[in-house]
């Protein structure tokens, strides 16, 4: 691992790394307890969202893709915002069961920034470090919440996700370039993670249940060592009010409610499945 520890990726932002209580008054799918909750541990899980044929459907669509995108060249880790080009993606993105749960945490207007198929083949030796979400993310105020939809069931075996809960309530923590040698999906970790909170909670889930955690909650994933995909569809949700810098309003969807600033783009459905040429 790199010996210099950095607390902020973007300093010359002037970001506000504080963590934002969230939720509104009258939840429609969520209790003001499960508000509170999250606002206290940094997470929520599980909810059951699709039925056994409602997640199959999904499942079958995905597979579709993957396939598609593996022959383009593209990585299992590398399908990132195509709600901008593929149809199935985008209604997974704007679909009512996923934005209401949202809109509990942020109110009427509902922008979807990003979203991230993590998908562990089997043996893959990939894992997710210990980070914050935040830290990789130009935006300011830190009003984001993360839905995260088990496409396959998630175990301990195949890599399910881990959290530091409480982690969150200090926000921004030190973290270090990832090391080569991590077989990192992504490119930074926090040391000793469990000093910044409470002992880790794996979020093991069914295929069709979703988890929501906050963009500063510590979380990581071992590697897939079992002979089982796992797949998950990682959704970031925002409030019209925050703010992106570098480009990261571009690949937006305003899923519900309005942005009359138009900060935030507004992909429309796309026509068909399009695969995005690599770079």
């Amino acid at each position: 691992m790199n010996t210099a520890a950095r607390q902020d990726a973007y300093p010359h932002l002037g970001r506000d790394l504080r963590f934002f209580p969230l939720g509104v008054e009258e939840p429609k799918v969520l209790t003001r307890a499960e508000i509170e909750t999250y606002n206290e541990r940094g997470y929520l899980f599980p909810f059951d969202v699709f039925d056994e044929a409602e997640i199959g459907e999904i499942r079958s669509y995905f597979d579709g893709l993957l396939a598609d995108a593996l022959a383009a060249g593209w990585g299992s880790y590398e399908i990132t915002n195509w709600h901008k080009t593929c149809r199935g993606v985008w209604d997974l993105v704007t679909h009512p069961k996923l934005v209401a749960f949202a809109a509990d945490m942020l109110g009427e207007t509902v922008i979807c920034r990003h979203s991230h198929f993590f998908c562990k083949l089997p043996g893959d030796g990939k894992r997710v470090s210990w980070h914050q979400d935040a830290s990789y993310w130009p935006l300011s105020p830190s009003r984001v919440v993360s839905i995260w939809l088990a496409i396959d069931d998630a175990t301990e075996a195949n890599g399910a996700m881990q959290v530091i809960p409480r982690s969150h309530i200090d926000a921004q923590v030190p973290f270090f370039d990832s090391d080569a040698s991590e077989n990192n999906v992504l490119g930074q970790t926090v040391p000793d993670p469990a000093s910044h909170g409470d002992a880790p909670v794996s979020l093991a889930m069914r295929a069709g249940q979703i988890s929501l955690h906050s963009d500063w909650l510590l979380h990581s994933s071992e590697p897939n060592h079992s002979a089982e995909r796992r797949c998950g569809l990682a959704l970031r949700y925002l409030s019209a009010d925050v703010r992106a810098f570098k480009g990261w309003n571009a690949h937006s969807v305003i899923c519900q409610g309005s942005d009359p600033s138009g900060h935030w783009a507004n992909h429309p459905r796309p026509d068909g499945e399009t695969i995005p040429p690599r770079p």
